[in-house]
């Protein structure tokens, strides 16, 4: 249950068979929720919003990922001032991030889970922000930024976690998962 052309990369590279659906979910959270509830929260309104389309040996996954720096969620940025912005924010600090998977079946069975990694940026220069807003599709990332991307290569100092979660979706894991769905 997702858009993301990087969860589909991710799912295509353990070589199992999957079909992607387009979920139309509201992504609205309370209020109160930080961190990692909040994706949380998120993915488990996107499995809610298409269960009733499973049939019987269907498994449902959905996740959403966010950025958390000093007690703030950096989403997807509304236009290219807001992506400098967070951009600017990134840099020269070590932030989180949260991604949260949601695996659904027809039984109603629900698990969810939240992944957390450290991310630390070099101090970037306003011209690199730019170039990299410029040049590369920031619009659909948590925090402006794609760590695959040139801004990942320049500006990442350190990571501590999943470098697939940073990507949006910590794929070992959803495999370690998926397999007791297998055997």
């Amino acid at each position: 249950g997702s858009q993301s052309p990087r969860r589909r990369e991710l799912m295509s590279g353990i070589d199992l068979p999957f079909t992607t659906v387009t979920i139309d979910a509201d992504e609205s959270y309370p209020a109160e929720l930080q961190a990692g509830d909040i994706p949380m929260y998120i993915s488990r309104s996107k499995a809610r919003a298409y269960a009733h389309k499973l049939l019987e040996n269907d498994l449902l996954i959905t996740s959403d990922t966010i950025v958390w720096l000093h007690g703030e969620m950096l989403g997807k940025p509304k236009d290219e001032s807001d992506a400098m912005q967070m951009l600017a924010k990134l840099s020269g600090q070590t932030h989180e991030v949260y991604t949260a998977v949601c695996f659904w079946d027809k039984s109603g069975e629900l698990e969810t889970w939240v992944d957390c990694t450290k991310v630390t940026f070099n101090l970037l220069t306003s011209d690199e922000i730019e170039y990299y807003v410029r040049h590369y599709q920031p619009m659909d990332k948590a925090g402006a930024y794609g760590v695959q991307e040139w801004i990942g290569y320049v500006g990442v100092t350190r990571m501590e976690g999943s470098y697939y979660n940073v990507m949006g979706f910590p794929i070992c894991h959803v495999y370690e998962r998926i397999k007791k769905y297998l055997y």
